[in-house]
Formats: C-alpha cells, structure tokens, sequence
C-alpha cells in the first residue's frame, strides 16, 4: 500500500475503533521534487556506519604535530573543528550508481531466518564466494547451505574516492607503483571539500596502511561569477572553460540552456543575466590566457570572481609577448650565438645592468611564489618583468645600441637581451605552457646539447651571475618619474608623437645632476628630447616651459614655445574646462535631489561618485593647464 492511500486507512482504521478525535490544520512546508513535483519526506532505513572516534583522533594528531600541513593555515580550524566533534560515519546511499556495500545477508538452511537488523547475520566479502566461507566459518556449517542475498546500498561517494591515493597504485597489492610512490608529497584541492574528501582520505590511510597518503594539502580558491555569485544552471551564469578558450557568441549561450532541462521560467531569467554578463558573447581568449587568468585569481583559500574581461587582458598580454620576442629575436640578428654561460664583462650598460637585476627579483619572487603556495606573486613577478620592464622599458631603450655601430656594445647588448628571453619564458612557463614552448622553439641554444623542450628545461634560480643591484634600481626609478613627467605634459598639451622637444632638469644636488646624466641617453630616448639641459640650485631655464615636480630633489621643465599655438590652446583648455564644470554641475544636482538615497539604486550612486572624483581630477588638471599657459603668454 502506498504511504498516502495508508494514511487514509489509518484514519479510517481510528474511526472505526473509535480512537478518531478530529482533525486540525497544521501549517507547514511541504517540499516537493523540483522534477517530479513529488512529495519528499523522509524515512527512516537501516544504514551501515563507520566508528571514526579514533580514526578521527589520529588525523588532529598529525596536523598538531606537523606530519600533515594544510595551505593556507587558516583552514586548520575548520580541520579541528570538524574532527574534534565527528559521529559515527554513516557510508550507505539508496542511489542507483556507486560501488555496491560488499554486505552480504546470510541464510542458513535448516535454521530459521535472521532479522534484517540482527547484525549478527551479515557478513562482508570482497566476492561473494568469499563471503559465503566467511558466513560457513561463522556459523559452523557446510559452503553449501549458505545463501547470500547482497544489500542493494552502495557506498557514499566520498567513503569510495577515499581509497583514491591508494587504490590508483593497486592497493591492496604491494604493487611496483604502490611500493614507490604511495605515500604522495601534495594534494591540491577546493577548501569546500576538506572534510569530505581529504580527511577521510587520511582518516582511512592511516588506517589502513598507517600512513599519511600526503604530506601537503593545498586548497585553491573556488570560482565564482563575476560578481561573486556561486554558478548556478538556474542563474545562467556558469562560464564554461571551453567557451571562454574558444569563444562564443550571445546566441550560442543562450541555446546552451536549453540543455540544462531547466523550467521556461527559470530559462528566461537566465537568458536575461546572460544578455548583462556579455552582451557580445565572450571572446576567443586561448588556453594560455584563462590558465594565466586563474592562476592571477588564485589568493589562497579564497573566492574567485571570474571577470572574463580580466582574462582577455591576459590574452593580449600574450600578444605582446609574442610581438615583442619577434622583435626581440630580430635585434638578435640572424648568426646570434649566446655565451655557454652568461656572465658578466664588466662593460655593460647600467641599463643592461638594470634588466639583469629586475631579471633576479623576478626570479627570486617566482621561486618563492611557487615554494610558499602563493602563486599571484608568482604571475605578478612575471608579468612586470614582462610588460612594464622588458617591453616597456629596455627594448625601447636599446633600440639606438642596436641600430649604432659600436660592435661591442650590440654584442654586449644581444647576450643580456637573450638571457631575459630565455630566463623570462622558463619563468612564465608553469602560467603559459603553449605558447612559451612556441616561442622557445625559436631562441638560439647557448649548448649543442641543451634540452629540445621548455617543459624539461631547468626552472631558473637565483644566482651570482645575475646579480641583484637595489641602487640601480632606485636610479632607474628616479629616471622613468622623470620620463613620465615629459610624456605627462606632452599628452597633456597634445604634442605631436613625433615632435622633439627641449628638457631642462633642475636638481637640487649637484649628486643628483652627476647621477641623472649617467642617463642622459636613455632620457632622451625615452622623453624623445632634443636636448637636456641640467641645472642645480639657482640656475633657472628660459621662460615658456611647462614645469613638473619629480621629486623633491627635481624639477621637470619642458619647453613648449614654438610646440604649440599658446593663445589657441589656451582656448582649447578655457572651453574644456566649462565643459567640465557643466558635467559636474549636473552630476552635484542629480544627487542633492530628494530622495536621492532611498530611490537610486546603490551601484548608480556608486558610480555617480566615481564620475563626480574623475570630473574633479581632470577638472584640477584643466585649471592647472591653463594657469601654465597663462604665465607663457
């Protein structure tokens, strides 16, 4: 009889007996299948159990005392807390998939049955052949009047995949593999699965083979959405790897819900999260990128929100990084032959000296990156190096050696360069495993000999011959602030790309000014100057330059009569600036006007501030200008 139609005949059996005293309603929540529509309840069922007391005892024990480390440290209180307060394990799901219990109920014929929940009656076998000698030997009879019937349970998932760092190497044999490689150094996993997975892995190790089956457990970050939603099927919000690798267009998003088996309603309010998430589809960002991506996102232990975008701005770091080794590996000529072994002659240029220490703090932060879990220094270490040091900064700045006849200097100039290439796409492999090999493919080889492929190559570590020089770095920092005022004012007063113009560098010091025109190519380069001049304490330059504060030790002074028509761009800034005002003016208003707090969502309001602290920045720089060109006219 069916529960329902049963308690029918209950309420029936009552009245008849006399027994029935009414009936009252009793609000509640019934849950129903989300499928099915069924009614869900519970109901009570035999289950099998495991007793974890000192199972569980052993697994604290080995984290106090240091045999088992969890990454990050903060995870080991939800270790303790979970395993100082465990219960008994139960291990058997009425599921239709998984490894069926090997339980075995046991008939002797000739007795009268047992009960289902006699434990005596059961036994366990890894067959069922087993089982029965198991059952004979128990009970003191013969194979032959044994009957067996298997209990239809299977095993919770996560007492199976328990076994894994075991099971993979043939345990319970003492296989080859097992021999050698069980007990494993590292396990990397998510933090939601702690408990679930990785304590009841040492819980049975131990166990079974009084072993840890690891010595590190590293738990990553967990991929959320953008704006910080778990991904859900419901949401539409789950972002495919395949598809941001790949691309795909809004269209095509959308149809993928139909496989969902998600309800019409649930449907379209997915397809509407889409449309705001990427109203463009997502674009093609390559492997490399989202590998990069993730590995960036990865602060230990902690939620992921995966901008997409980010992981495009990846994907065009790696198109200048392949822009930029082309032209790297054409300044290396086409005979290029690098030294055996790098070393230094003594004759480098400080900034060769400058890309080799910047090379070392890279290394040095990649290493420890990798030693310590903290994989963001790692890629932020590279990625520096990369884009703002190498392509940015000493490609630029060895363009004019390069080009020139002085035959020492290229040469000199071609080793340190290829070392950075060589060193900079061992060091970004991990990250970028594609096209690293790719480009690698392309580098010359310092020895007949040297390995054929990236993945086998040495990882660079620190060393002497790539020395660390922070007073060089510091010169160096000194120089590009004072690189970025020429090009400040120059996009502030629209110089052409192409014009030349005079600098002149006030110091404070007469060590400064020594300092700064040990640089004074590389300034000049870089500013693209015509001349610099450099002046200390009283000296002033001529009148109709612009002026930016370096440091408190320099001035900036650009001149800008004869670059540009001073009236004009005076008109140009004045009508910028009324510009200006009437934007803030009406943003100011917009957000005095009654209500403004209680009727305007909280993401507009942030953003009006964000508009209004920009109009104000660019506002102050207007005003600045103008006043500039006030004192030049």
């Amino acid at each position: 009889m069916k529960r329902f139609d049963a308690r029918k005949a209950v309420l029936e059996a009552l009245k008849e007996l006399g027994l029935y005293r009414g009936t009252k309603d009793n609000p509640m929540v019934v849950p129903t299948c989300s499928r099915s529509k069924d009614v869900i309840e519970p109901l009570l069922k035999p289950q099998w159990y495991v007793d974890v007391k000192d199972m569980s005892a052993r697994a604290v024990k080995a984290v106090q005392e240091g045999e088992l480390r969890i990454i990050p440290d903060m995870f080991k209180k939800t270790w303790y807390s979970w395993l100082e307060n465990t219960r008994d394990w139960c291990i058997s799901r009425q599921l239709w998939w998984g490894h069926r219990i090997p339980a075995y109920f046991v008939t002797v014929e000739g007795q009268t049955p047992g009960q289902d929940i006699d434990g005596h009656y059961w036994v366990s076998g890894r067959t069922e052949e087993e089982a029965k000698e198991a059952a004979a030997e128990k009970f003191g009879v013969d194979v032959g009047k044994i009957s067996l019937r298997q209990d239809e349970d299977v095993l919770d998932t996560w007492f199976s995949s328990g076994f894994f760092p075991m099971s993979v190497f043939g345990w319970p044999e003492k296989t080859e593999d097992y021999q050698l490689y069980f007990p494993n150094t590292l396990l990397e996993t998510g933090h939601d699965i702690l408990f679930f997975w990785v304590a009841r892995m040492v819980q049975l190790a131990l166990t079974l083979t009084d072993k840890l089956p690891f010595k590190d457990v590293y738990l990553h970050a967990m991929v959320r959405d953008a704006h910080g939603r778990k991904m859900s099927k419901s949401l539409g919000n789950i972002v495919d790897p395949v598809d941001v690798i790949l691309g795909i267009t809004l269209e095509d998003l959308n149809q993928k819900l139909n496989e969902y088996n998600l309800d019409e309603k649930e449907i379209k309010k997915a397809i509407e999260g889409q449309k705001v998430d990427y109203p463009n589809g997502i674009p093609e960002c390559g492997v490399d990128a989202l590998r990069f991506a993730l590995i960036s996102y990865t602060a230990q232990g902690r939620d992921m929100n995966l901008d997409v975008m980010r992981v495009q701005g990846y994907r065009f770091f790696c198109n200048k990084l392949w822009n930029a080794t082309k032209f790297a590996l054409g300044s290396l000529g086409e005979n290029f032959q690098p030294y055996p072994e790098f070393h230094l002659t003594g004759k480098e240029s400080l900034m060769d000296l400058w890309i080799l220490s910047r090379l070392s703090q890279a290394i040095k932060l990649c290493n420890e990156g990798m030693e310590n879990f903290e994989f963001p220094t790692m890629t932020t270490a590279i990625y520096n190096f990369w884009l703002y040091e190498l392509c940015d900064w000493y490609l630029e700045c060895i363009k004019p050696v390069i080009n020139g006849s002085n035959t020492e200097a290229i040469t000199l100039c071609r080793n340190v360069l290829y070392t950075c290439l060589d060193a900079g796409l061992r060091l970004l492999h991990p990250a970028m495993p594609f096209l690293t090999e790719e480009l690698f493919q392309r580098l010359p080889r310092r020895k007949p000999d040297a390995p054929p492929s990236i993945c086998i190559t040495p990882y660079p570590e620190t060393c002497q011959a790539i020395p660390h020089n922070p007073a060089l770095e510091y010169h160096v920092e000194f120089v590009q602030n004072i690189v970025k005022s020429i090009r400040s004012v120059r996009s502030e007063y629209q110089l052409p790309p192409k014009a030349k113009v005079e600098v002149y560098l006030k110091c404070s010091e007469i060590e400064v000014v020594q300092m700064l025109k040990s640089f004074e190519n590389v300034i000049s380069t870089m500013g693209n100057s015509s001349q610099i001049t450099f002046m200390v304490n009283e000296e002033e330059p001529p009148a109709g330059c612009a002026v930016m504060a370096v440091s408190s030790k320099c001035e900036t002074h650009i001149m800008l009569k004869g670059q540009i028509d001073i009236p004009k761009e005076k008109d140009k800034m004045e009508t910028k600036k009324d510009n200006l005002m009437k934007s803030l003016a009406k943003l100011e208003d917009a957000t005095k006007m009654p209500d403004y707090l209680s009727k305007v969502p909280e993401d507009v309001r942030f953003k009006n501030e964000e508009k209004m602290s920009e109009l104000k920045g660019q506002l102050e720089t207007v005003t600045n200008s103008i006043q500039t060109l006030l004192k030049l006219m």
